[in-house]
């Protein structure tokens, strides 16, 4: 019997093995033929939900409701309405999700949050521009004046509390419509006011009278819907674990809006109209950041800088005054006594600010580091366990940099870097740091020297330094600082930096001794045969040398692309401000041009392909505005000025320049064969533009807003092809 027992104990075993696959098997078929779950989004026309004019979808809301799907499996049906109607439709179950939702108690009746916030928010209080009846600078001009705001929206909390700090009493209209709806009865006049975000801000035609309140927004979802909820905090959860500034670069693509920091509060004009000129210190001799030239004035990629920042905010009181000192010692000393406002350049960290009562901006430069070493040592630099670094007397940025990266290393002090970089080569020092820009200045000495580079791997920053405690000076100088476009400072650094770059003629003379004796015998003779001949025919070749001579002061051409380059635009701008200046009336308008991804390409590709790029882009410019001059002024800038009959067909020009473009990409067969550039043209407005740099500074701005639109699409299209 024995037997049949064990038969009938493992027939049992197998029996419910068999049992728990059966039931098993069905729950995972199941599972596995359930659809995603579709999901009723609204849709409302804004930054957060845009379709442009061939039906594609972009927007802050729609880009992270996308990466959601990629972990929840989710599809949406859009329904679209203005967001009063769609938060209403929240509340009766009639959609499932809705994005930008502010949190508030009462809401939390009716709809469920999710557990992290998808952005933050500033909401502002707008008028038309050509409203004189409301001052930006006295807020009891708003008394009883109609203010706009969207139904049910947290504006309205926010606008009371506003009204209460300032005693202020407005009328509150509450509207239905879109926010573009809104801005439009503004513009005509039905209100006189309305609170929004801030990145509807256009100085154009809207103008802020002040912040009244900021808060974090949320995906809210249907309160019946709980499992939504579930996967929704799962999903944001894991989009932060993946991408931790992901929020910030959905807010930099779609919401910001550099124009609303254009405009000084009314303390901060207050503080330039009694104040004046803003006092600035610089480190002399220091290019291509900062000198003083041969009259002693200013020069370098600060001079650029502070020129731009002088009209880059809406007030006409902001300008500087530069004030040169031997040293950044120097400077930070007559900081500290109140012979400056500010100083540049600093590069303090916070507790070296905090100990000297000072404090750092927002940083205005970036430069890479390099180590100048002997050429004989430069692999085995890196791995050297102690070393020595020449450093200049009084420059505090480089022991600043030094103690924070490389806190190992001994300082030897030398009078200038010519005679740090001679230490280096006779191994008294082992190496000199020296930002990329000055390099061309010791380029010669360095050769001489038997001197190389190599990079450190670390950049430093170049900030304004200011006493702690003004902090109306510190708000004015951190709004220049976001409308500075990064670009003029690289434009401006890489032009500098062979600008202190001058040989002397005793230099020249004694390195080409022998070529020079020869070229000048054999000028000398020639200069003798020619007297011999006649008089006039000496004369005529003295004035033909002169032109030449004049040609080639005045001939500016950029070796890479064949093109007018920097000199020459220069040249150009300033015969077009005589004429202006000369009340010669005359039509123009400026281009710029910028080209996207050469960084990219010069990264993956290498220098060599960035060059074809470039010469790829000048080409394109060159044949459709070609009656008029370009040039090329910076690495991936180019410009132009349209006069005549370019001037008159520019609009046919735009829309040439930017299907030839498109056709380019379309059929390149190379990232670098690729033409990816973002166009802006400003017409001259003699009402408007005091110069012709107004018009540049509109143009660049024009360029600017269309780089982001392109940015939006391309960016669109990216997530289309994926």
């Amino acid at each position: 019997m024995r037997p049949v027992r064990k038969l009938w104990s493992f027939s049992s075993v197998l029996l419910s093995v068999f049992m728990m696959i059966g039931l098993l098997f069905p729950s995972f078929t199941v599972r596995s033929e359930d659809p995603p779950p579709v999901v009723r989004v609204g849709w409302y026309e804004s930054p957060y939900n845009q379709t442009d004019s061939f039906g594609r979808r972009s927007g802050y809301a729609y880009d992270y409701e996308q990466k959601i799907a990629a972990y929840t499996g989710w599809t949406y049906e859009y329904v679209e309405g203005s967001w009063s109607q769609l938060m209403e439709m929240l509340r009766n179950g009639e959609i499932d999700l809705m994005s930008d939702v502010s949190y508030t108690p009462e809401r939390t009746e009716h709809m469920l949050y999710a557990s992290l916030p998808m952005g933050n928010e500033a909401y502002y209080i707008f008028i038309s521009s050509d409203n004189t009846s409301i001052s930006v600078k006295d807020y009891s001009t708003m008394n009883g004046k109609k203010v706009g705001i969207p139904r049910g929206s947290i504006q309205e909390e926010y606008l009371l509390q506003w009204e209460k700090r300032y005693g202020v009493q407005v009328q509150l209209i509450e509207l239905d419509g879109t926010d573009r709806e809104s801005l439009q009865l503004l513009k005509e006049g039905e209100i006189d006011a309305y609170v929004t975000m801030d990145f509807f801000g256009d100085p154009g035609s809207l103008t802020p009278v002040c912040k009244v309140g900021s808060s974090d927004f949320y995906f809210a979802v249907n309160k019946n819907r709980p499992d939504l909820l579930a996967d929704l905090d799962i999903a944001m959860n894991r989009i932060q674990d993946e991408n931790k500034y992901y929020n910030l670069q959905l807010h930099e693509l779609y919401l910001s809006n550099p124009a609303i920091e254009t405009y000084l509060t009314a303390d901060e004009e207050a503080w330039l109209s009694e104040h004046g000129p803003i006092r600035v210190g610089y480190q002399d001799g220091y290019l291509a950041f900062c000198a003083s030239d041969d009259n002693g004035e200013l020069t370098g990629a600060l001079k650029d800088y502070l020129a731009y920042a002088e009209h880059s905010l809406e007030t006409d009181q902001l300008s500087f005054e530069a004030i040169a000192y031997p040293t950044a010692a120097a400077a930070m000393e007559a900081l500290k006594a109140g012979e400056v406002d500010c100083m540049f350049p600093a590069n303090l960290k916070a507790h070296d600010s905090e100990a000297l009562d000072l404090v750092m901006t927002a940083p205005l430069m970036t430069t890479e580091m390099d180590a100048v070493v002997r050429a004989s040592e430069q692999k085995e630099f890196i791995r050297k366990p102690d070393v020595t670094v020449a450093v200049n007397e009084g420059n505090t940025n480089y022991e600043q940099f030094l103690l924070e990266h490389y806190p190992g290393w001994k300082i030897a002090y030398f009078t200038d870097t010519p005679t740090g970089l001679k230490a280096v080569a006779e191994g008294k020092a082992d190496c000199v740091i020296i930002s990329n820009y000055r390099f061309s200045n010791i380029s010669k000495l360095c050769e001489n020297l038997q001197l190389s580079t190599i990079y450190t791997g670390v950049d430093m920053d170049y900030y304004f330094a200011l006493p702690r405690g003004e902090t109306e000076l510190y708000s004015i100088l951190s709004r220049v600082i976001r409308a500075v476009p990064s670009s003029v400072t690289n434009t401006s650094l890489t032009y500098y930096s062979t600008e202190d770059v001058k040989t002397s003629m005793f230099d020249l003379l004694m390195d080409n001794l022998l070529i020079v004796m020869s070229i000048t015998s054999a000028v000398l003779f020639i200069i003798l045969m020619l007297v011999l001949r006649s008089v006039r025919a000496e004369r005529k070749i003295r004035e033909e040398e002169h032109l030449v001579n004049d040609l080639n002061q005045r001939v500016f051409v950029d070796p890479l692309t064949g093109i007018r380059n920097k000199g020459s635009y220069d040249e150009h701008i300033a015969e077009l401000q005589k004429k202006l200046d000369a009340d010669k009336t005359t039509q123009f308008a400026i281009g710029v041009f910028d080209c996207d991804d050469l960084k990219q390409i010069n990264d993956q590709y290498g220098h060599d392909k960035g060059n074809v790029y470039l010469k790829h882009a000048s080409r394109l410019i060159c044949s459709v505005f070609d009656h008029s001059p370009v040039f090329r002024i910076g690495g991936d800038e180019f410009t132009t000025i349209l006069q005549n009959q370019d001037f008159e067909n520019r609009e046919d020009l735009m829309r040439r320049f930017e299907s030839e473009r498109r056709e380019i990409c379309r059929t390149a067969g190379s990232p670098w064969d690729e033409v990816h550039i973002a166009l802006g043209i400003a017409v001259y407005d003699p009402e408007n533009d005091h110069s012709v740099h107004d018009t540049v500074r509109r143009a660049d701005r024009n360029m600017y807003e269309n780089k982001r639109r392109q940015k939006k699409q391309r960016s669109s299209s990216r997530h289309l092809s994926e």
